[in-house]
């Protein structure tokens, strides 16, 4: 209690101080907000991509709010995003208590500093070597990985066309979730073995709790409360359990290194190569740096393209003319051959429809909270103002498309991110979503069930999660 009470006077503290001094410091026009909590109580817990989209468009693209304890500076103009994120001042991380308290600084995504710099620059260099590159046999060989992926899939649904309508949640977040494990790790597993069931429980689950949990990022004392403390522990005793997973993987490696080509293999590699070089100095390679880089990547790359995926199958399924667009465009280039990476250039309007989905539903809609103070790159804001896309409610694929059919760029759309901390994997991503997109549409037909409803609006955690719902999935062969 006599810590709960301190947090709770350091916090009026700061209040009174921020109020006292507040014009002095000259920061950007805002709403005022509540002692201690500050703007929280007006923030819609389950949109608050929404809600922060309204402060902006009342106070301008460069506003400022306090959420609880961490003044908070949103951005909603794609040049000023772009500008500012490719500065080294804003590389850091906001000074969040929850994924802070969790990560501890580790892995790619929480962490700052050399440490960063230093896993960025191999975790870039593996990527590479793994085939995240535009040709080559590295490239062809990361191909083939994704194609067996994508075909476990396609397989799954034949043997699921007796079904009427299915949940396509389960079996997605099982092939994408194991092209991710093959990558890291150098492993798959069954759909059913256990461990594999507990991993993908905990990462489905993991999303809603940190959702729920976001109030500790502001205002930390509320891991006092037992709502909040019950989800921390959980948290924190799921990370631990994982850790558990990957040091059995890294050992039973070291005993037998068959599988170098994945993220453990290059990691204990580069320890090895440390110490050598270094009388056994390892830097930033040490052993919890490895647990939760290999986390990172793997629960990242996976929660990304999974819910992606699961938005372009309800956008499909929601505007059947486009998708017969799309899949004639498809058909007309390739024929009965299968889709494959060389065939992106052709394929624009399969190209076009991924950019919409990423738009529409932006993934990460508050972005990735920068440092030095908390610098929120509020993308749902862009993806969709009307100042930048005509009528943004409305899926069009055809807004990607110039006048000839050529694919259209555009600065305001910005679904990986920008600047020093742009998405590491993120032509990986693309080529996943391509592949995945495009065997899907060309095999089967997405529809709606009769008479079912859909809720496009989605639950946001960590991603924006697109709520629980059933398609029909009819064969074009």
């Amino acid at each position: 209690m006599l810590v709960l009470y301190l947090s709770v006077v350091i916090l009026l503290i700061t209040w009174i101080i921020k109020k006292k001094y507040g014009d002095k410091l000259n920061l950007p026009p805002g709403p005022k907000g509540l002692p201690i909590v500050g703007y929280l109580p007006w923030l819609d817990a389950k949109a608050p991509h929404e809600s922060l989209t309204l402060v902006s468009q009342k106070y301008g693209k460069i506003c400022g709010l306090w959420m609880g304890s961490v003044y908070t500076v949103l951005l909603s103009d794609p040049k000023i995003i772009r500008q500012t994120l490719a500065r080294d001042t804003f590389s850091g991380r906001a000074p969040l208590y929850l994924t802070h308290g969790i990560m501890k600084g580790y892995g790619i995504i929480c962490a700052e500093g050399e440490l960063w710099k230093e896993q960025r620059k191999f975790v870039t260099t593996t990527l590479k070597n793994l085939g995240m590159v535009k040709f080559g046999s590295k490239r062809d060989q990361m191909e083939e990985r994704i194609v067996r992926s994508v075909n476990e899939l396609i397989e799954n649904f034949k043997e699921n066309l007796n079904i009427f309508e299915i949940d396509p949640l389960e079996i997605l977040h099982h092939c994408i979730g194991n092209l991710m494990n093959d990558i890291v790790f150098g492993k798959v597993y069954n759909e059913n073995d256990e461990t594999w069931k507990w991993l993908r429980f905990l990462q489905e689950d993991g999303i809603k709790h940190i959702g729920i949990a976001g109030p500790l990022n502001f205002l930390p004392f509320l891991r006092f409360i037992p709502k909040y403390n019950k989800v921390m522990n959980f948290l924190i005793e799921g990370k631990l359990k994982t850790h558990k997973i990957y040091k059995n993987m890294i050992e039973e490696h070291e005993k037998n290194p068959v599988n170098c080509d994945n993220f453990l293999a290059a990691f204990n590699d580069e320890i090895i190569k440390k110490r050598n070089e270094n009388n056994g100095i390892v830097g930033s390679f040490t052993e919890q740096q490895y647990y939760h880089l290999l986390a990172d990547i793997c629960g990242a790359g996976t929660d990304t393209s999974l819910m992606t995926i699961r938005w372009f199958l309800l956008y499909m399924a929601t505007n059947p003319e486009q998708q017969e667009k799309i899949y004639q465009d498809i058909f007309d280039v390739m024929g009965d051959k299968e889709i494959t990476l060389n065939d992106r250039s052709k394929l624009v309007r399969l190209e076009s429809s991924i950019c919409e989905v990423q738009r529409i539903r932006s993934i990460v809609p508050i972005g990735i909270p920068h440092g030095c103070t908390m610098v929120v790159p509020l993308l749902w804001s862009i993806h969709m103002s009307s100042e930048y896309f005509k009528n943004p409610e409305e899926f069009n694929h055809d807004r990607f498309l110039n006048d000839d059919g050529t694919f259209k760029k555009s600065e305001a759309f910005i679904p990986f991110q920008t600047g020093k901390r742009v998405c590491v994997g993120d032509e990986l991503a693309r080529m996943i979503l391509f592949l995945y997109a495009g065997r899907i549409l060309q095999n089967y037909k997405i529809s709606i069930p009769k008479n079912h409803v859909v809720d496009l609006r989605g639950d946001i955690g960590i991603t924006l999660i697109p709520k629980p719902h059933k398609l029909v999935f009819s064969s074009r062969l």
